[in-house]
């Protein structure tokens, strides 16, 4: 998420228009895939909506236990995805992961932030050989997966790193304080026009409470970028026998997959997706 900061910079009053903001809320750098897997690997092509998904395909011997579908963060790719295919094929899955729309080579110019990337996603699931599947999303690939998944009864559990609750609340908690709360409203009614979405439709923590799935929530309990109580409140929402919440101790944003939290998220996969 950290390309919500640069609307934040963008929305302060007096330095820079709303419409930069919006533009910037939209629009987050494009990430060049220069990674290389050294695992064996199919690339590929999905048909999204409206939009094509470039990606790779990760094949695990059989027997299968399933797919795992990897979704990374804003103005990153599919390169963040290697290190989590190498874990999940040793363990028996296919895994998947590709770029985001208006992320790597995928087409389309305009993020939404899970508005239309769930859409996306179900056109993606449908390709899908090997289920059940499993949704890895981090950061804004954790939000598109708990929104798809109040929606998608194909989609078997969802591991969601470092999430946001919501596009409103987290856009504002990263404006400073002499911010224009005008300026910022005005940016986010510009970004919607412009990409024909609803920044109040985008919220994880709104589905959360129709997700039937299990969830499994990390977030590192140091995050200044995306705080805790993000996560904290999207585990509030979602039923109570289909969830847990891992808060890392010292851990930011970017670095709360321990190895500890690692060996917990196969143990609680082993239960759920035997």
């Amino acid at each position: 998420m950290r390309a919500l900061a640069v609307v934040v910079v963008a929305a302060v009053a007096g330095c820079m228009p709303p419409s930069w903001a919006a533009n910037a809320l939209l629009h987050p750098p494009r990430r060049a895939v220069t990674q290389k897997p050294s695992r064996a690997f199919e690339a590929v092509q999905f048909d999204g909506a409206g939009v094509p998904l470039k990606g790779w395909w990760f094949r695990a011997a059989a027997p299968k236990r399933g797919t795992v579908v990897y979704l990374h963060g804003v103005a990153d790719n599919r390169g963040s995805g290697i290190g989590i295919a190498e874990h999940f094929v040793a363990r028996g899955f296919d895994v998947i992961a590709y770029d985001s729309r208006a992320h790597g080579e995928s087409g389309g110019d305009a993020c939404t932030y899970g508005y239309y990337e769930k859409q996306d996603l179900k056109r993606v699931l449908d390709g899908v050989e090997t289920r059940p599947v499993i949704l890895f999303g981090i950061s804004l690939g954790g939000a598109v997966a708990l929104q798809a998944a109040a929606d998608d009864a194909r989609i078997a559990a969802v591991i969601a790193v470092s999430t946001f609750s919501d596009l409103r609340t987290v856009g504002s908690e990263r404006t400073p304080f002499f911010a224009s709360k005008g300026n910022i409203a005005e940016a986010f009614r510009m970004a919607e026009q412009e990409a024909k979405f609803r920044a109040d439709d985008v919220s994880p923590m709104a589905a959360a409470a129709r997700i039937t799935a299990p969830v499994f929530l990390v977030h590192g309990a140091r995050d200044d970028e995306t705080p805790p109580a993000h996560s904290q409140r999207i585990f509030a929402a979602l039923p109570e026998a289909k969830r847990r919440l891992v808060l890392v101790a010292g851990a930011a944003h970017g670095n709360a997959l321990t190895a500890d939290v690692w060996r917990q998220v196969d143990a609680w996969l082993q239960g759920e997706i035997p």
